[in-house]
């Protein structure tokens, strides 16, 4: 997916941000990319865009019965789908180009484009656009980086005790690994992230050592909290996983395991409408609410023992 999109097709739902995740589902396993987006339009209110993008054109017949199908299982009207062709562009360029500096809480995110005098008394990462998720332009990101930075304002982290590195926490998904590097950049303790897509670790790597953070970020190659290693370095002191709404709820059990007692999780990456379904899922598991992050429809929830 990186640079250039050679006459790549997108496919696009506008609908209101509770309706998003059903009409993610439309897309998933189908669509190369799918994006989210507030939708600008001054004859009603906002809106949001479902899109996703292909390499190919896709059959309208197929994308129309499922844009249907989610319809009728949220009981409403279709929402009308926009099939274009998109022009080839770099499009990680262009990205670069317009990605200004972000500030969240301590947290300072910017692009190599971005020049200093930077802000006094801050962490700061240098991450670019770049094929994995997680620049802190996303609201998910934006919360739990707003998380992290209230969690480490009041006590440190605590866990990983036991034999081999002594992580402090644990970055399940990580992206482009900007969680992870925030917490270890401000902990000065190693940071295990984990990803199910290899590019994504390769990414992480690159940018621990973009940042200096080579011997704080370990990446490791996991579906899940499957890999050994994550099991062999808990418990963590805190947990991140920016994720989606089912997948976090389907891994409740196996996540609240790793978490040492009077440790913190950080769930995200899913909106309002699912929220109740993620929390009751860690509350079943015996993990309280401390704090709940709202931005736009998205939901950061801050929970522990």
């Amino acid at each position: 997916m990186a640079g250039e999109f050679g006459g790549a097709w997108s496919a696009r739902v506008i609908v209101t941000a509770e309706q998003t995740s059903a009409f993610e589902r439309v897309f998933e396993n189908f669509a190369g990319v799918i994006s989210l987006y507030e939708w600008d339009d001054s004859q009603k209110p906002v809106h949001w865009a479902v899109e996703g993008m292909f390499d190919a054109a896709p059959t309208r017949a197929e994308l129309t019965a499922r844009v249907a199908l989610a319809a009728s299982a949220l009981g409403i009207a279709a929402p009308e789908l926009v099939l274009t062709q998109v022009p080839a562009k770099d499009w990680l360029t262009e990205t670069v180009t317009h990605f200004p500096p972000l500030r969240a809480g301590r947290y300072f995110i910017h692009g190599d484009h971005a020049r200093g005098p930077f802000p006094a008394s801050i962490v700061r990462l240098t991450i670019n656009a770049a094929t994995a998720f997680g620049s802190g332009q996303h609201a998910s990101t934006m919360g739990c980086l707003l998380a992290l930075d209230s969690l480490f304002r009041r006590k440190p982290a605590t866990g990983g005790r036991n034999r081999g590195l002594n992580f402090a926490g644990l970055d399940l998904g990580c992206g482009t690994g900007i969680l992870g590097m925030a917490a270890a950049k401000t902990l000065r303790r190693p940071v295990l992230c984990a990803d199910i897509d290899p590019e994504a670790l390769r990414v992480t790597r690159y940018n621990a050592w973009r940042n200096g953070l080579k011997g704080l970020i370990a990446p490791v190659l996991s579906d899940g909290c499957g890999d050994r290693a994550i099991g062999r370095h808990a418990p963590y002191g805190f947990i991140t996983a920016n994720i989606l709404a089912r997948p976090l709820a389907g891994m409740a059990a196996d996540i609240a395991a790793l978490l040492a007692p009077g440790g913190c999780l950080i769930v995200a990456g899913f909106v309002r409408r699912d929220e109740a379904m993620v929390l009751n899922a860690y509350r079943v598991q015996g993990l309280r609410l401390r704090r709940r992050i709202r931005i736009a429809p998205w939901t950061t929830l801050v929970l522990g023992r």
